[in-house]
């Protein structure tokens, strides 16, 4: 007995009206001539053996490809059914639906006619099978890719790579597994400024970045410290910072200045400007303890004052910290994801002060020894209430004042209560992500290296991949 196939053979053979028809349209194709195909013809129908004819079927098969054995009868082109076997399980779709994607495995028809088996008229793959429901559905959604719920996160991408659905799904899977998304980190062309940059301002790149990081730290820690005991009476003199210090604060920055990729980049990073602003006291300090002399009484006590701020400002050197420190980082990241659930907060908050304010006031008003003499004056009494601080240094006297306090404390809890948990969950995604990247990250080279083994493994389809699809570039600064 004949395969099955041979039938769809011989209907397709019926569609020609004369050999020569035949030569010419496989000789258009690219194809084996005719006399190829009868030759294995008459070899099939004299075969004796079923194994003899299973032998010479495949080879017809794979010298006619596979239009000869669709039945194209009653349908346009593309609308035909081809069906794919994946380890037993059959998936039945259209050749114009897997047409979408011809730079896949399953969209270019050569590359695809590695898998035919002739005998059954089908595609064989021996993978995953839960996996290509996900692959299938790339291919019916027009490139939206989805995992199934079922199939591990390293299986899943082993599909991808294996059906060369390319780099654009591959990034498109990884954002929506929550990978966190590799940026390209600029660098100096030059190679000795490219050497200092990683130096100073990427702890993670050597073991020499890590030492300057902590002797950075290090002398953060001692600056700090020296401010706030310079506060005591037995320090007070002494009011400039330690010379090592600033000498290690100037000299960072500007080696990290001249070295940089990009001057104007430099100065719109916030912790460039923290740095800078850091420094200045000091040198402000020491012009003016220079310049000042001591008949100039008039003007003292104003150079003062206004030396007082310029030393407060030193205190912003602590948030030189958040350059080494992932938790400042990600306090930082959730305050800026915040900012419009904080813009709601203080709104709500400045509502409340005005109308408790207002409502303590004409409910005092007649009371002689009470302490709310006017509106204004209510506005700190209704801040530390609706925040429930309650110093207690203001407080109403009568009854209807008591209650006023009441409402005032019930509505602060609420208006407090409301955009914190928006807040807190920013603060949880940011930090989760910070957690989980450490655990993905294995994962994510794991299929780098998947896609570039299969690129060199591949037999005819290494070329198409690289220079359709391209290749993952991973970057070793992915947790900066």
């Amino acid at each position: 007995a004949l395969p099955p196939a041979v039938t769809a053979m011989e209907a397709a053979l019926v569609d020609f009206e004369s050999l020569d028809d035949i030569d010419r349209s496989l000789e258009d194709e690219g194809r084996p001539s005719c006399a190829s195909m009868i030759s294995n013809w008459k070899l099939l129908l004299s075969s004796e053996t079923h194994m003899q004819s299973e032998t010479i079927f495949s080879r017809l098969a794979k010298e006619c490809c596979e239009d000869v054995f669709v039945d194209k009868t009653g349908l346009d082109d593309g609308d035909q059914k081809v069906i794919i076997n994946i380890a037993g399980l059959r998936f039945e779709t259209q050749l114009k639906t897997l047409d979408q994607f011809p730079e896949t495995l399953l969209g270019d028809p050569m590359k695809r006619m590695d898998y035919f088996d002739p005998m059954r008229n089908e595609y064989f793959f021996d993978r995953n099978r839960p996996s290509f429901d996900g692959i299938l559905y790339y291919y019916q959604s027009g490139g939206k890719i989805r995992r199934p719920a079922n199939v591990p996160l390293d299986v899943f991408a082993d599909e991808i790579v294996f059906y060369e659905l390319g780099s654009d799904a591959m990034e498109q899977f990884r954002e929506d597994e929550g990978f966190i998304k590799e940026v390209e980190i600029p660098l100096p062309t030059n190679e000795i400024y490219r050497q200092f940059w990683l130096l100073f301002e990427y702890p993670e790149s050597s073991n020499a970045a890590r030492g300057v990081a902590l002797v950075s730290v290090f002398v953060i820690v001692i600056s700090i410290i020296i401010f706030c005991m310079e506060t005591l009476p037995e320090f007070r003199d002494n009011t400039l910072d330690p010379t090592a210090c600033i000498v290690w604060f100037f000299f960072e920055l500007v080696v990290r200045f001249v070295v940089c990729p990009s001057k104007s980049n430099f100065f719109h990073n916030l912790m460039n400007i923290i740095d800078i602003v850091s420094i200045i006291p000091y040198f402000v300090t020491l012009v003016t303890e220079l310049v000042t002399t001591p008949d100039q009484n008039s003007s003292q006590n104003m150079s003062l004052a206004i030396l007082r701020i310029i030393r407060l400002v030193r205190v912003f050197r602590i948030f030189k910290l958040s350059r080494h420190s992932k938790g400042l980082q990600i306090l930082g990241q959730t305050l800026k994801a915040s900012m419009r659930e904080l813009g709601l907060l203080i709104f709500f908050l400045f509502i409340g002060v005005i109308l408790f304010s207002s409502a303590i006031y004409f409910a005092e008003v007649d009371e002689p020894s009470t302490q709310f003499v006017s509106i204004p004056d209510g506005f700190w009494w209704a801040v530390v209430t609706m925040t429930t601080v309650g110093y207690g240094d203001m407080c109403p006297i009568t009854m209807g004042g008591k209650m006023v306090g009441t409402l005032c404390a019930i509505a602060g809890v609420l208006t407090i209560a409301l955009p914190v948990p928006v807040i807190v969950s920013n603060f949880n995604y940011f930090y989760h992500r910070e957690t989980e990247a450490e655990d993905k990250q294995p994962m994510a080279d794991a299929a780098d290296l998947a896609m570039k083994a299969s690129g060199e493994s591949k037999h005819g389809s290494s070329t198409s991949l690289n220079k359709t699809n391209g290749t993952w570039q991973s970057d070793k600064f992915t947790g900066l």
